[in-house]
């Protein structure tokens, strides 16, 4: 069995509405509540933190599976959406909603489309993230799959 170990260092000076630091090697950034939630909005939040680890696990786990198919990608990118409920003053992080877009070129052939249709989803359900949150944030997809012209 093969381990990996990250850490993170955060320093919070205050109470609800102080501006922290977080430190995780190549991520230091600093955070706060967002505007949304009647905080000082400086940095970043855990709202996009938990959605920016979903979005960048999906659409590496899923260039991952193009690539090992080999099928020919002219651009994947993406947009992702994170839904957050406050219900009588619980906070729940209700959904994400990947949409990626997978451009092919001109030589992919109608299975190789297909193919991609598929491997968007088995990528959502490959995620470590994915897996992570898994029946406590939804996860929704909405794939679009052209080639070029």
């Amino acid at each position: 069995m093969e381990e990996h170990h990250f850490h993170l260092k955060a320093n919070w000076p205050g109470g609800r509405n102080s501006v922290g630091v977080i430190d995780a090697g190549k991520l230091k950034t600093e955070i706060s509540i967002p505007i949304e939630m009647d905080g000082p909005g400086v940095g970043t939040n855990p709202d996009e933190m938990l959605l920016g680890a979903a979005a960048t696990c999906y659409i590496i786990t899923l260039a991952a599976m193009l690539e090992r198919r080999q099928i020919p990608v002219v651009s994947l990118t993406q947009e992702s959406e994170g839904i957050v409920e406050v219900i009588k003053g619980v906070i729940t992080y209700k959904k994400i909603i990947h949409r990626p877009k997978v451009v092919l070129y001109k030589v992919c052939t109608n299975e190789q489309v297909v193919k991609v249709e598929q491997l968007a989803e088995r990528a959502e359900k490959s995620c470590m993230i994915s897996r992570a949150i898994q029946g406590n944030v939804e996860i929704g997809l909405e794939v679009h799959v052209e080639v070029e012209k």
